[in-house]
C-alpha cells in the first residue's frame, strides 16, 4: 500500500569540513505525480557515494553542485507504482539518478531495467553499477595490470577497489589493497584473494609495508584515496607504471587541498603515466561491462559483499559512515521491501 506522503532528503546547509546530521533536512512532502513520459517510482535502495560531498560544496566540480534546499539526488533502485505513458509498466524494477526520497519521478529514458533474475536487485547500486563499472574501466582500460605486474589498490574494501582487487587478479598480477582495519585486510585476502593487505590505521611507513608487500615495485595503482599513501605508492612506481586517479576521499572534507611533498619528481623518474577517470567517459560501452560483470559473479570469479542500513531516516548515518570507513564493500540504505 502507497504511503500518503513522502519523505525527501533536502541540503540543509552546506558544510564546512566534515558535514554533520545538521547538513540534512528529511521533510514530509506530496507523492508526487508523474508526468507524460514519465513513471513514478517507489525506492527500495539508494546508494551512498564519497563523490557526494563535492556536490554539497558551492565550487565548480565533474558533478554540478546542489544548491541549499535541493533535494540530494543519487543512484537509486526502485519499482515502478504508475506509469504515464513511460517504456516501462509498473512492477518493474529500474535503476537511474533520483532524489534521496521514498517516491520520485523520472521520465523514462534517464532509467535502465534492473533484471531480478541476473544477480539480487541491490547488485545494480554496487558490483553491477556505478562502482562495478568504475573499477572494470579504471582497471581494464586505465591502469591496465597485466600478468606478473604488482597492482595496488587504496580504499580497496570498497566497493570499487574491492572489485578493481579482484580484476586485476583475474589479469595475472600480483594485488596489493590498503584498508582501515584488520577485519577489512582479512575480507581483502581470505575473501577476495588479494596476495596482501595493509592496514594503513595501523601502519607508521607507507613506504616500508609496500616495500614489503610489494618487493618488486608497483606497475598499476589505482587510487581511490590520495594523501599520504599515495605519496608513499609513487616512490615506488616502476618504469612505465600506470595510474588510475578515480578518487581522493581523504580531501574530500578538506576546506583547503593540503601542500604535500612534491611527487611529480618521481613520474618523471619512473615516465609514469597519471590518468583521471570518470566511469562516465565510458557510457557506450556500459552494457558491455556489466555483461561481463554479472558473468563473473555468476561465475564466482569475482565476490562483493554489502553493508546495508535499514530505513531512509537513516541515510544520514550511511553516507557519514562512508568517511569514517565503517561499510565492507558498498554501502546502501533499504528504503523499503519490494
Amino acid at each position: 500500500m502507497m504511503s500518503n506522503t513522502n519523505r525527501v532528503y533536502r541540503l540543509a546547509k552546506r558544510p564546512e569540513g566534515t558535514p554533520d546530521h545538521d547538513t540534512f533536512e528529511l521533510s514530509e512532502e506530496e507523492i508526487p505525480e508523474p508526468g507524460p513520459g514519465e513513471v513514478l517510482i517507489k525506492t527500495l535502495y539508494l546508494s551512498v557515494d564519497p563523490y557526494m560531498r563535492d556536490r554539497m560544496r558551492d565550487s565548480e566540480s565533474y558533478e554540478e553542485p546542489w544548491d541549499v534546499g535541493d533535494a540530494l539526488k543519487g543512484a537509486v533502485v526502485g519499482e515502478v507504482v504508475e506509469s504515464n505513458g513511460a517504456r516501462f509498466d509498473e512492477g518493474d524494477v529500474v535503476t537511474g539518478e533520483l532524489e534521496w526520497a521514498e517516491y520520485a519521478t523520472a521520465p523514462g529514458p534517464v532509467l535502465t531495467e534492473v533484471n531480478p533474475e541476473l544477480a539480487p536487485i541491490s547488485t545494480a547500486l554496487g558490483v553491477l553499477g556505478m562502482p562495478g563499472l568504475t573499477a572494470y574501466f579504471g582497471t581494464r582500460d586505465v591502469a591496465q595490470p597485466s600478468a606478473g605486474d604488482t597492482f595496488v589498490v587504496t580504499g580497496a574494501a570498497g566497493a570499487v577497489g574491492s572489485v578493481a582487487g579482484q580484476l586485476a587478479k583475474l589479469q595475472g598480477a600480483r594485488v596489493v589493497g590498503f584498508a582501515g582495519s584488520d577485519e577489512k585486510v582479512s575480507f581483502l585476502e581470505d575473501e577476495l584473494g588479494f596476495d596482501e593487505g595493509i592496514n594503513y590505521k595501523t601502519t607508521d611507513d607507507y613506504r616500508a609495508a609496500l616495500d614489503e608487500a610489494a618487493p618488486d615495485g608497483v606497475d598499476a595503482y589505482f587510487d581511490n584515496v590520495g594523501g599520504p599513501i599515495t605519496d608513499a605508492v609513487f616512490t615506488r612506481l616502476n618504469t612505465d607504471a600506470r595510474v588510475a586517479v578515480c578518487g581522493q576521499i581523504s580531501l574530500y572534507n578538506s576546506e583547503e587541498v593540503p601542500m604535500g611533498p612534491r611527487k611529480l619528481t618521481q613520474v618523471i623518474q619512473s615516465r609514469a603515466t597519471v590518468e583521471g577517470l570518470l566511469v562516465s567517459d565510458f557510457e557506450p560501452r556500459f552494457e558491455e561491462a556489466t555483461k561481463q560483470l554479472g558473468q563473473w559473479v555468476a561465475s564466482g570469479d569475482i565476490s562483493y559483499r554489502e553493508t546495508v542500513t535499514e530505513g531512509i531516516e537513516n541515510a544520514p548515518d550511511a553516507f557519514l559512515g562512508l568517511f569514517e570507513g565503517e561499510n565492507i564493500g558498498k554501502q546502501l540504505v533499504q528504503v523499503a521491501e519490494r
